[in-house]
C-alpha cells in the first residue's frame, strides 16, 4: 500500500486500464482534478463543448479500447449526456467523470449555483446511460468503487459515472501498489457451449448455401483475429451490416458486401435471404442495419450468437459466451470449398470501388455518386474513416474500405453533428493514421467549434464538408422549409479558426486539384468544402427517407397514395432530377 490522493490514484486506474487522454471542458467543480490532470501523464484535452469532449471520447474509445470525458456537475455534465447515451447505445466504454460540489453541500442542500434543487438529479439521470455509477464521497471505499467501475466499463463495453466531489480531489486514501487487474473473459458452460456448437455444425454441414454475419460485437471485444480464424477455417462467405462496417477488411475473398434489407444491392439481398443457415454473430437488428426492418431471414434457418446466449431457431443455449463459441466453432468446423457456396466478392460488384476505372470530367459538375467513386480509389490503407448519419453515411457504406480501414458511423443512435468531435478523439487516439471526414452542411453547424480543437492540438484529419444546402436527410423524409439553414462559406472557417487548408470545389477537376494538394500538405487539417445539388443521395437514402415518412405519420392519403419512395429518377448521363410523383417540395 503507499499514501496517494484519490486523483492521484483516480488518473493512475484510467492510464491502467488504457486511457491516456482525457476530454474535457473547464468549471469551477472540476478544477481541482482538472490540476491534477496537468500534474499527471494523463494528457488533458479540452473542447469548446461538453457533447463534442463526449463525441470525442467516444470515437477515441472505439480505436482505443477505452475513454474518458470529464466535465463540472450538472450544467457540464447534462450537456454532454448525449454523447453518452450515444456510447451506451452502442456498446463503447467510456468512463465519465464529473467534478462535484462539496460533500458538506450534499449534507446541507443550499441553493448552490448549477444545481437544480435536487443535488442527485444528474446522477440519477446518468444512471439510465451508464452501467455502473459511483460518488467518490467515501475515502474507506475510494480505492474498491474506482476498481468496480473501471472493470464494468471494460467488461460490459459500455459507459460508467464516477463523481468526485471537490473537497475529495486531495484527500489521501492507503491504495494499492499493485497494478489494476484487466477483468477476464467469462467463461462459458461446458456442457452447453459442446452442445450448442455440435448443434450449429450439424446445421452447417446439412446447408448448401449458408452465410456468416459478423457484428458489432466482435469489434467491441476485439475478436476480429478469432473469427478470420473461423472464415478460414470455413470459407464460408460473410457479409456485415452498416454498425459493423470495414470490421474485416473488405477486399477479403469471403466478403460479398453490405447487408441492409431491401436497401442492399440485389445480389447481396438474395445470396443472404437464400441463404439456408445464416449465422449472426453479435449484431443488432435495427432500423438502419436491416432496411428498415426489411431484412427476411427465416428463424427457421438462423442462429443467433449474442453475448451470453446461442439462440438456434426457437431455442437458445444460455451461458455461452461470444468469445468461447466463436474459438470453438473455428477449431471444429470443416471447410467447404467457396466455388460450391455462390460467393461474389464485394470487390467485383461493390457500388463505389477502385477496381473501376476513374477519370475525371474537368469541367462537370460534382454528384454525390461521382464524388464517392473518386474517394474509393483516393482513401489510403490504414485509414480511419469516419462518416456523419444522412447523406454522408449512406453513401460511404457503398464504398469498398481499402484494407486495414476502421469505419466509424454512429448509425443505430444517430446523434447530430457525432463526428465533428469523434473526429477530434480518433486523432488524438490514432494520430499517426490518415483520419477522413464526410459531414453534411446541416450537421456541421451544429458542431463545428471543434474544428478549431483539431487546429489547436495538431491533428491532420482531411475533412469533406458535403454542403447540399441544408437537411437532405430530413428531406427525403418529408420536405418543409425547417430542413432549410443559413448558408455558409465554410471554406472559410480554416481561416476564422486559426489553422489548416482549405478548398472550395464545385466540379470534378477543382476536386482533382483539392486532392493532389491534400497529399502534399498532409502534415496539417485539411477542409474541402465539396458542392452538390440539395436533393443528391443514394437511392438506400431516399427509400429510407420515405419509410420513415410513412412510419412516422408524416404524409397525408394524397402523399402517401402518390409517393414511390424515390425522389429522383436517373437520366442516361447519371444526372439526378427531380419526379413529379414524390412527397410534395413544400419549400418551393
Amino acid at each position: 500500500m503507499e499514501q496517494v490522493t484519490i486523483s492521484q490514484f483516480l488518473l493512475r486506474r484510467l492510464k491502467e486500464a488504457g486511457c491516456n487522454d482525457i476530454f474535457g471542458v473547464p468549471g469551477d467543480f472540476v478544477l481541482g482534478f482538472f490540476n491534477q490532470i496537468l500534474k499527471s501523464d494523463v494528457n488533458y484535452v479540452g473542447t469548446c463543448n461538453e457533447l463534442n469532449a463526449a463525441y470525442a471520447a467516444d470515437a477515441y474509445a472505439r480505436l482505443n479500447g477505452i475513454g474518458c470525458v470529464s466535465t463540472t456537475y450538472a450544467v457540464g455534465e447534462l450537456s454532454g449526456i448525449n454523447g453518452v447515451a450515444g456510447s451506451f447505445a452502442e456498446s463503447v466504454p467510456v468512463v465519465k467523470i464529473t467534478g462535484t460540489p462539496a460533500t458538506k453541500f450534499y449534507r446541507d442542500r443550499p441553493l448552490l449555483h448549477h444545481t437544480i434543487g435536487d443535488y442527485d438529479s444528474p446522477l440519477k439521470m446518468y444512471s439510465h446511460v451508464t452501467v455502473a455509477q459511483t460518488m467518490l464521497n467515501n475515502p474507506e471505499t475510494a480505492v474498491s468503487e474506482i476498481d468496480r467501475v473501471l472493470t464494468a466499463c471494460l467488461k460490459r463495453k459500455a459507459p460508467v459515472y464516477i463523481g468526485l466531489p471537490s473537497d475529495m480531489v486531495l484527500r489521501m486514501i492507503d491504495a494499492p501498489i499493485a497494478p489494476f487487474v484487466h477483468p477476464q473473459e467469462s467463461k462459458s458452460d461446458p456442457g452447453a457451449l459442446d452442445e450448442a456448437v455440435l448443434e450449429t455444425l450439424r446445421l452447417l454441414h446439412q446447408c448448401r448455401r449458408p452465410i456468416f454475419i459478423p457484428g458489432i460485437e466482435i469489434s467491441r471485444r476485439r475478436l476480429q483475429a478469432d473469427f478470420e480464424k473461423l472464415l478460414n477455417a470455413s470459407g464460408i462467405p460473410f457479409t456485415t451490416m452498416m454498425l459493423a462496417k470495414s470490421i474485416f477488411n473488405e477486399d477479403h475473398k469471403q466478403f460479398i458486401g453490405l447487408y441492409c434489407g431491401d436497401r442492399s444491392r440485389p445480389y447481396v439481398q438474395q445470396r443472404v435471404e437464400g441463404a439456408d443457415c445464416v449465422v449472426i454473430f453479435g449484431e443488432r437488428l435495427t432500423d438502419f442495419n436491416t432496411g428498415g426492418f426489411s431484412a427476411n431471414m427465416d428463424r427457421r434457418s438462423t442462429i443467433e450468437v449474442t453475448y451470453d446466449c446461442v439462440r438456434i431457431m426457437f431455442h437458445a443455449y444460455n451461458n455461452v459466451y461470444i468469445h468461447d463459441f466463436v474459438r470453438e466453432l473455428a477449431a471444429r468446423i470443416s471447410f467447404r470449398v467457396p466455388k460450391n457456396l455462390d460467393m461474389k466478392p464485394a470487390i467485383e460488384g461493390c457500388v463505389h470501388r477502385r477496381t473501376v476505372d476513374f477519370k475525371a470530367d474537368n469541367e462537370k459538375n460534382l454528384t454525390m455518386a461521382r464524388f464517392f467513386d473518386r474517394m474509393s480509389h483516393f482513401l489510403q490503407s490504414g485509414s480511419v474513416v469516419i462518416a456523419e448519419t444522412g447523406a454522408s453515411l449512406f453513401s460511404a457504406a457503398e464504398v469498398l474500405m481499402p484494407k486495414g480501414t476502421t469505419f466509424i458511423g454512429q448509425t443505430f443512435y444517430g446523434s447530430i453533428g457525432y463526428t465533428v468531435g469523434a473526429t477530434l478523439g480518433a486523432c488524438i487516439a490514432a494520430p499517426h493514421r490518415p483520419v477522413y471526414l464526410f459531414i453534411g452542411d446541416g450537421s456541421f453547424q451544429v458542431t463545428c467549434q471543434d474544428l478549431s480543437t483539431m487546429i489547436r492540438y495538431g491533428c491532420k484529419p482531411t475533412v469533406f464538408l458535403v454542403n447540399n444546402d441544408g437537411y437532405t436527410i430530413e428531406r427525403v423524409i418529408v420536405d418543409r422549409k425547417y430542413n432549410d439553414i443559413q448558408p455558409w462559406k465554410y471554406h472559410k472557417l480554416c481561416d476564422v479558426f486559426g489553422g489548416g487548408k482549405s478548398y472550395d470545389v464545385h466540379n470534378e477537376g477543382q476536386l482533382e486539384e483539392a486532392l493532389k494538394e491534400t497529399c502534399q500538405n498532409n502534415q496539417m487539417l485539411n477542409f474541402i468544402e465539396i458542392h452538390l445539388d440539395r436533393w443528391d443521395c443514394n437511392d438506400a437514402l431516399r427509400r429510407a427517407g420515405h419509410a420513415m415518412a410513412v412510419n412516422n405519420r408524416l404524409l397525408d392519403e394524397d402523399e402517401l397514395k402518390n409517393s414511390t419512395g424515390s425522389c429522383f429518377a436517373v437520366n442516361e448521363e447519371n444526372d439526378l432530377k427531380r419526379c413529379a410523383d414524390v412527397v410534395p417540395h413544400y419549400s418551393e
